[in-house]
């Protein structure tokens, strides 16, 4: 009886409330994860294990996933959204529950703006899953150029300094509230949502500390969410995704609590270059199909 109580008490703190929603969640996406009828290469494994290692270290896994899946011709373009989306979700809620509850933020700003992700990631998956190749290779290639650009922002500097607050009212909620929507149904793209979030939050006047967890609690909650729906349109590659799952959990617990911290600068200068090349290896292939269309011979009716 006491436990229950000692429970009960616990939840009416609003952070262990989040987190044991997202348990709840996180549960709900394993069960309708469907079991995959091969396990993943080791190839696969080692993709998810680098990713989300340098992930939880702050580089970010989705453009480096994406480039890693196209240079070893992992994931066919059109599923690449889909696999990211599903294969990290895990690992992503792992780094969650490692890192929210130890940053201050307003609750208000924090709920609102992860509830605004969802919904927009809910949306996003239900359009990008049903996308045809040449779309999905002119999406997720402005997207690496927008993650690219990101990047190389993180490295000269240029990101505001931000403010002391932990949480913003009126219309600076509003605007908050408003671009993680689109943040979240980027996301479902390929669109990292870390480094734009802590643009967003930096230029609301905010602590960038509280951006850590606004950005992971968004993606721990969106990612369950959008990712089911690329599995019920079958639009992912179910090996591809549990090889980024299984490395991926090891690795962030790796990074987390035994290395902490890495000299990442020439990392993200080399990062940044093969996420350029990938972006422009995707927009030449969405090219090149265009033209393939244009060049077939049109059938004269009978």
């Amino acid at each position: 009886m006491n436990a229950i109580i000692g429970l009960l008490a616990g939840l009416t703190n609003p952070i262990n409330a989040l987190l044991a929603a997202l348990g709840v969640l996180t549960g709900g996406f394993v069960i309708g994860w469907s079991r995959s009828e091969s396990g993943p290469t080791a190839l696969e494994i080692f993709v998810g294990t680098i990713t989300n290692f340098f992930d939880t270290l702050g580089i970010g896994s989705f453009a480096t996933t994406t480039a890693l899946f196209r240079f070893f011709k992992l994931v066919p373009d059109r599923v690449i959204p889909g696999t990211l989306n599903v294969g990290h979700t895990l690992p992503t809620t792992a780094q969650t529950f490692i890192y929210t509850a130890i940053i201050q933020v307003d609750i208000t700003t924090l709920f609102s703006m992860i509830a605004a992700s969802i919904l927009g990631a809910w949306l996003g998956a239900g359009i990008v899953a049903r996308w045809p190749k040449r779309n999905v290779q002119i999406g997720m290639g402005m997207a690496l150029l927008a993650a690219a650009s990101l990047m190389f922002m993180t490295q000269m500097n240029l990101f505001p300094g931000g403010g002391d607050a932990l949480g913003v009212r009126g219309t600076r909620l509003v605007v908050a509230v408003a671009v993680n929507f689109a943040l979240g149904a980027l996301m479902t793209l390929g669109i990292g949502l870390y480094a734009p979030c802590m643009i967003l939050v930096s230029l609301l006047g905010m602590n960038p500390k509280a951006a850590f967890p606004i950005m992971m609690g968004s993606c721990a909650f969106l990612m369950p969410v959008g990712s089911l729906r690329f599995i019920r349109e079958r639009s992912y590659s179910m090996r591809a995704a549990l090889g980024l799952l299984v490395g991926g959990i090891p690795a962030v617990l790796l990074a987390a609590y035994i290395v902490k911290e890495l000299p990442l600068y020439a990392v993200r200068w080399l990062v940044i270059v093969v996420v350029v090349y990938t972006s422009v290896s995707m927009l030449w292939s969405a090219l090149a199909a265009k033209e393939d269309t244009a060049a077939e011979p049109v059938k004269a009716e009978a």
